[in-house]
């Protein structure tokens, strides 16, 4: 009764709502009443931004919302029997409903996202057996080195847990290869990495064929162990010590539970962040996935397997068959299969991995055409809105999750629009200046406030769009290709640990200067016509407006394919860490202040070691976590500072045994939070004025950046030409 009683109130609620939004009302009336709810909605945010207000005032950005779609229905939609104006007013309409529709299936999932959970506690002996899978396919050996000896050191009893490398670069059928070349690559590593193994103590294990890329090597390692757990990390995501003791104990509460998942946390930035310089300054794009999403999905029951970071139960997983296939991306697939047949999952909100992300835009671009495609070939092949033993709301969350890729479409469309009225004279909007800017206006800042209050500190006004801006100029024709061919794409895999030594434009960046000068003419265009034709001023002025925005998104998409230099691929982190550094037989105390996987800065505060510290080789000396002594890794002095009355020294790791990598790890690895306490040093929320106001800014200049880059690229092809030129002649 009481579930009745609800469902009659929020169904009477949504009819009074209706009603409103739909009263005959005059623009200055909507004026007045779009000023109010935000205003309101300000207020809310300054006083009572959670709990039930937070509701309120999302409920309130709704009712304008509504009224904006009402509007936009019933009045603005060209004549039908003008098919010229038609067809592009009803695509860029379809493209709004679009963007409402996805909005709204966004409040039903993170309007009230799930708090933090704490780790149940499981006792010593009764902790369950896990095989830690790393799949690898082409990732360097060090990489790989650095991942394993991480796994290797959780803290979790050793007979309780075997670590295996799944390899798929080192298979039969690429040991046979036709190529004689590609056939002694493979021979190679699959000697050397079954010597790492060996060394690190983890089991090596590969696979005849190629089959089902990475689901296929999951598959292969399930038939091998018998682990009641299987914990995946991807060969670049290296574990914190206690992420076994983090997630293994919600197995125990729950007998239903399929998946635990934690977050992706990432050492390096990705190119936006790097290009942009906001890597330190403002969440990454994964925080807003992870930070609330994820959270928002784990309410309904719905937060999915992500490929990596996660611990899942083997007798789920033997009751689907292993890990699904059909799609290129697995790990949501099989999520949706095991969600299906009733199984339950649950989200750890808490890094307990640090990875790499790609670091050049075109390796960007190809790990989000994978997931993309993935996610249209989950959407074709499983279709969640129709899949049977899914619950309403698992229905509309992987709805969300698979729908959103599909934002190229309207993205393009958006950016298009105003260009059919400036160009060809289309009136794909049949509505005044002043109704446009009205309604249009009043949706834009109720929607961004709203994305405010849904998201906050998590992703700053505009970046979402700019996100989408720079993936979809290459992601339209991914989508559509999928569309036509759901079979088609096939899994590659992500490159990894990439470094960009010299500053340069990316080879995929010239569809974004082409669309550049086209938004440029469209500003000329729109000053001609407002001084050719006055009476329709007020028209173009808020056409031109949009058209001014677009450009102001593609200016700073320019600074994110103007890629800058970067030496190393991960940045240092920042540790408090007692050693002792030698050189000789003399050793000195000494604090670690940060380290990266190939070196560390060293602090020396001893007057000797001013004179006594030349460059060359050196070594520190710290007790692991695993250890109970104090154990040397040595190093290559590559400079040093004097600070002070002390000395800075910037070292090179040198790993000649396997107990150095262990020691790298343990000091970049073994601490979940200090991954914590740097996410939460850049979550502020600048608020949508102050975060536009710093887009603007960050736009400007990375205008400039990029057509500097593009101008200088130029003039080094005319050098190069030239000097080519002249050896021939």
């Amino acid at each position: 009764m009481i579930k009745l009683a609800l469902a009659v109130v929020w169904i009477t609620a949504a009819a009074c709502v209706l009603f409103i939004v739909s009263l005959p009302i005059n623009l200055q009336t909507h004026l007045i009443a779009g000023t109010i709810v935000v205003i309101l909605m300000m207020v809310f945010k300054l006083f009572r931004s959670d709990g039930t207000w937070r509701l309120v005032a999302l409920a309130f950005g709704t009712a304008i919302v509504l009224r904006y779609v009402y509007w936009r229905t019933t009045s603005t939609l060209p004549p039908v029997t003008q098919l010229e104006n038609f067809i592009p007013g009803l695509l860029l309409y379809l493209a709004e409903m679009y963007s409402v529709f996805m909005l709204f299936l966004s409040l039903f999932i993170v309007a009230r996202p799930l708090r933090p959970r704490p780790a149940p506690s499981v006792e010593e002996q009764v902790l369950p057996t896990v095989d830690v899978f790393i799949p690898t396919y082409n990732e360097d050996p060090v990489l790989l080195a650095d991942t394993i000896a991480a796994a290797k050191a959780m803290d979790y009893p050793a007979d309780r847990f075997t670590v295996w490398l799944l390899d798929d670069g080192g298979t039969e059928q690429k040991r046979n290869s036709d190529s004689v070349v590609d056939a002694q690559m493979a021979q190679r590593r699959y000697i050397e990495l079954q010597q790492l193994c060996e060394e690190l103590g983890a089991r090596y294990l590969t696979r005849a064929p190629n089959e089902h890329a990475k689901a296929g090597n999951l598959n292969n390692g399930l038939e091998h162990s018998t682990g009641e757990l299987i914990a995946v990390f991807d060969a670049d995501h290296a574990p914190t010590r206690p992420f076994l003791r983090e997630t293994v104990g919600y197995f125990r509460e729950d007998k239903r539970l399929f998946l635990v998942q934690t977050p992706h946390f990432f050492l390096n930035p990705d190119p936006l962040e790097r290009n942009l310089r906001t890597f330190e300054k403002m969440p990454s794009e994964n925080e807003m996935f992870y930070g609330i999403i994820q959270r928002g999905l784990d309410k309904w029951n719905a937060a999915f397997f992500c490929g990596s970071a996660a611990v899942l139960r083997r007798e789920a997983l033997a009751e689907s068959k292993g890990f699904s296939g059909i799609s290129i991306t697995e790990d949501c697939e099989t999520a949706i299969e095991l969600h299906s047949r009733g199984w339950n999952s649950v989200y750890v909100d808490k890094p307990l991995i640090a990875g790499l992300q790609p670091a050049t835009f075109a390796s960007f671009i190809g790990q989000r055409s994978r997931w993309a495609q993935g996610m249209m070939q989950i959407l074709r092949f499983r279709f969640p809105l129709l899949k049977r033993g899914l619950s309403l709301p698992q229905r509309l969350c992987y709805m969300s999750s698979t729908l959103f890729w599909l934002f190229p479409f309207p993205r393009t469309i958006f950016l298009f629009a105003p260009l059919f009225y400036l160009f060809f004279n289309l009136q794909i909007f049949t509505a005044s200046g002043g109704e446009f800017l009205a309604y249009t206006l009043s949706y834009m800042l109720v929607n961004l406030m709203m994305q405010n209050y849904l998201y906050g500190s998590f992703r700053w006004p505009w970046i979402s769009e700019l996100y989408e801006y720079i993936q979809t100029v290459h992601l339209l024709p991914a989508v559509i290709s999928v569309a036509l061919n759901p079979r088609k794409p096939t899994f590659k895999v992500t490159a990894k640990d990439e470094t960009i030594t010299t500053s340069r434009l990316s080879e995929l960046s010239r569809p974004f200067f082409l669309i550049f000068a086209v938004l440029l003419i469209g500003v000329a265009v729109t000053a001609w016509r407002i001084y050719a034709e006055p009476y329709k001023a007020d028209v173009t002025l808020v056409v031109g407006g949009w058209n001014l925005l677009n450009l102001i998104m593609a200016g700073a998409a320019l600074g994110v394919v103007a890629e800058r230099r970067e030496r190393a691929a991960t940045r240092r982190v920042k540790i408090n860490r007692r050693c002792e550094f030698g050189v000789g037989e003399i050793w000195y105390p000494a604090t670690i202040e940060d380290v990266s996987v190939n070196g560390a800065r060293v602090r020396v505060a001893n007057q000797d070691a001013l004179s006594g510290i030349d460059s060359g080789q050196a070594a520190i000396r710290f007790t692991p976590h695993w250890a109970s002594e104090p154990q040397a890794l040595p190093l290559v002095i590559r400079n040093k500072d004097r600070v002070g009355d002390a000395l800075a020294i910037g070292c090179s790791f040198v790993r000649s045994q396997t107990i150095h990598h262990r020691m790298v790890v343990d000091l970049i690895f073994a601490d979940a939070g200090q991954w914590s306490s740097f996410q939460s040093l850049r979550r502020r929320n600048p608020g949508v004025l102050l975060g536009t106001i710093w887009f603007l800014r960050v736009a400007l200049f990375q205008t400039y950046r990029g057509l500097y880059y593009f101008v200088r690229n130029r003039s080094d092809r005319t050098d190069a030409a030239r000097a080519a030129s002249g050896a021939r002649a």
